[in-house]
């Protein structure tokens, strides 16, 4: 079954009186939600015993955890400090997921704007992301949790639909972190379709097998963009934007997909996420589910 849930937490949640994030899982299974991602996006702050009382709350309430690592994560850097940075944020978001009782950390591969352009951005990136792994295989973070390198939304950023294949393929545990909004404002407003949605699905299963396909770790939400990709997250009811769930629902619900549905639209992500659980349903049910 897909999980839906949101990207940190929505003003609804503070709107009913809440103040801690360890209330969001309650919450999130009283809404009929069932996967929450903390965002670790501008470091990783939180003190272990918060991690794992919001781990105690998640499992009492049926909620799958995933975490978001820091934004700065540069896996194509040039400069040797940045990278060796960038292995800590990996590290740390991986610790702390533990506390969290997390099974997923998706993280941003990193950007393509140098002068020696994108093939030269993945091949510093793939030795990078390997040592990065081995780290988190001496510490024993990988035994249950799952890197996810994030598909980007701006043209100048490492993170194309098949730069993410390539570097999932460098172990068989890496999954990829597909955010549609962020493919759509690549593609210049190329998801629009379940034939679009159908075909990246395909090139996923093609590059890393119908196994990672299912269990995919999505990102959705609309997103206004430029020539130059990602511009701003929107809600799910600001239809200037796209892309619409809808067409994702159907290619769901046809191949059996598996996936966990993250919610990223501004400030509404929750409704929003319940709004994509609910199209899932009925495109489930279109077919006899």
């Amino acid at each position: 079954m897909p999980r839906f849930g949101p990207a940190g937490n929505p003003e609804s949640f503070y709107a009913t009186g809440a103040q801690h994030s360890y209330e969001m899982p309650a919450y999130l299974r009283g809404l009929g939600l069932d996967a929450y991602e903390y965002q670790f996006g501008r470091g990783v702050s939180i003190l272990r015993p918060t991690a794992e009382r919001i781990g105690a709350e998640a499992r009492a309430n049926g909620i799958a955890m995933s975490v978001h690592a820091p934004y700065f994560i540069n896996l194509a850097s040039e400069e040797s400090e940045k990278v060796a940075n960038s292995i800590g944020y990996i590290l740390q978001s991986c610790e702390a997921a533990g506390w969290l009782g997390a099974t997923r950390v998706v993280m941003h591969p990193g950007s393509a704007k140098d002068a020696s352009g994108r093939g030269g951005a993945l091949e510093r990136a793939v030795p990078v992301l390997r040592e990065a792994l081995r780290q988190a295989d001496e510490r024993g973070y990988l035994k249950e949790m799952t890197l996810c390198p994030e598909v980007m939304g701006k043209m100048n950023q490492l993170g194309s639909l098949e730069e993410v294949i390539a570097l999932c393929r460098i172990d068989e545990r890496l999954v990829p972190c597909v955010d549609f909004g962020h493919l759509n404002a690549r593609l210049q407003g190329g998801m629009a379709t379940p034939e679009q949605f159908r075909g990246a699905c395909r090139t996923i299963a093609d590059g890393l097998g119908r196994e990672r396909l299912a269990r995919l770790h999505v990102h959705f939400s609309r997103i206004e963009y430029t020539a130059g990709g990602e511009k701003q997250h929107w809600t799910m009811a600001d239809t200037r934007f796209g892309p619409d769930f809808e067409p994702f629902a159907e290619v769901v619900a046809e191949m059996d997909l598996d996936p966990t549905v993250i919610c990223e639209s501004r400030d509404t992500q929750a409704v929003d996420a319940l709004g994509m659980r609910n199209a899932w349903l009925a495109a489930r049910a279109a077919r006899g589910g």
